[in-house]
């Protein structure tokens, strides 16, 4: 099992190809046009760039990897291993494409069934349409692309857990700021995302946008974005939503850490804020209970089961219908990485939840004009263990 690939690290055919024997495939089938297949670039290895011509890069369960590329671009993969053997006719390209493929007919591509999991569906279907046309059998490699772009090494996880300690920091400083701004007269949100956005950057992390500070109906909209422009008071007596999110900005390998709190200024909950926090914290803490007894017993659990945890709390609180996104997502050198998600309602996410894996767990419940409810934290997965790597909210914080 290979670690998380930065483009332009080298590529190591034989774990590749150890996975594919893992995983019963005669090989994987990498192909590209006009950069289309960012993944692939990823995870061979090689930059991108002026890309006209179709290029195919076969790494076989067995024996040495084979290039097809145009003569036109015929230098494109001379960053890779192996043979190279050139076209300029869709003819040739057809004829040559099959002598490439010989010997092997179950072939991993970036493809889904249906397109269930899009993260991976990148292969356009006449592609998919010719190679079957020429007696090959083509299956999704979500798993295989978890093992290379989602798998952490030990330096990257502890970059997380160092982003971790600076993030929970300043999101504590953050609610100390709020308490004594409204003491003193109001703040608004923007004001508070240019707070929180300056301590990450004096923290030497990065946030690419955010952070989300949301007051009361604004926190029903789950991606909220306040501006300049749009930004509402934060006043005493208002709910607040805090999503905040970072990772260390001098290393390209770091991993980011993404947490979610609420709060009520200068009162108690309501009852019916109360409900709905008890209900999505329940529906987090369910989560998070699948995945420990699942990593404890060994067990294999794919996003799609995580997801269901969660998802019948809420069910059977009869209230289905306010959570409208998934549990959670994976969390690598990309916010939302390629691994498994915590998904059975955008996606039926099938692939496994592997060791030394990162990813978000953060159900919401969502009441349009109201206010909105989301607990989010981070896990990271060990063999025969998976925490929460972070603070967790147990109750609203009362400020």
């Amino acid at each position: 099992m290979r670690h998380t690939t930065i483009e332009g690290s080298k590529m190591d055919p034989a774990a590749i190809q150890s996975a594919l024997r893992e995983h019963k495939l005669d090989g994987w089938l990498f192909y590209d046009h006009h950069n289309r297949d960012p993944l692939a670039y990823r995870i061979l290895g090689i930059p991108g760039g002026h890309i006209t011509r179709r290029w195919y890069y076969f790494i076989p369960a067995q024996g040495e990897p084979k290039k097809l590329v145009h003569r036109i671009e015929s230098h494109k993969l001379d960053y890779l291993p192996g043979p190279k053997d050139q076209y300029s006719s869709w003819q040739e390209l057809e004829s040559k494409l099959k002598s490439l493929l010989t010997g092997a007919t179950k072939i991993a591509m970036q493809y889904s069934p249906n397109n269930a999991i899009m993260y991976v569906s990148l292969v356009d279907a006449g592609t998919v349409e010719l190679l079957r046309s020429l007696g090959k059998e083509i299956v999704t490699s979500a798993d295989l692309v978890s093992h290379f772009e989602a798998v952490l090494t030990e330096a990257q996880i502890a970059t997380h857990y160092e982003a971790q300690r600076k993030l929970d920091a300043i999101l504590e400083a953050g609610w100390r700021e709020i308490s004594t701004r409204v003491a003193a007269g109001g703040t608004d949100e923007f004001s508070m995302v240019q707070f929180l956005a300056n301590a990450i950057e004096r923290e030497g992390m990065i946030t690419e946008f955010g952070p989300n500070v949301s007051v009361g109906p604004n926190a029903a909209d789950s991606h909220y974005q306040p501006t300049s422009t749009t930004s509402k008071p934060i006043r005493s007596g208002d709910f607040l939503l805090i999503d905040i999110w970072s990772k260390l900005a001098e290393d390209p390998t770091a991993v980011w850490y993404d947490i979610t709190w609420t709060a009520v200024i200068n009162r108690a909950p309501t009852q019916r804020e109360q409900h709905i926090f008890t209900t999505v914290r329940n529906a987090r803490d369910a989560a998070i209970s699948r995945i420990r007894q699942a990593f404890a017993s060994n067990t294999p659990i794919a996003g799609y089961e995580a997801d269901d945890a969660s998802r019948e709390v809420i069910h059977k609180a009869g209230l289905a219908d306010w959570f409208t996104h998934r549990t959670g997502h994976n969390i690598a050198t990309e916010l939302h990485g390629n691994g498994a998600h915590l998904d059975n309602l955008e996606t039926h996410d099938t692939r496994l939840i592997l060791p030394n894996t990162c990813f978000s767990v953060e159900p919401g419940l969502y009441f349009p004009g109201e206010f909105g409810v989301r607990s989010e934290v981070n896990m990271i997965t060990r063999p025969g263990i998976a925490e929460v790597t972070g603070r967790i909210q147990t109750e609203l914080l009362r400020l």
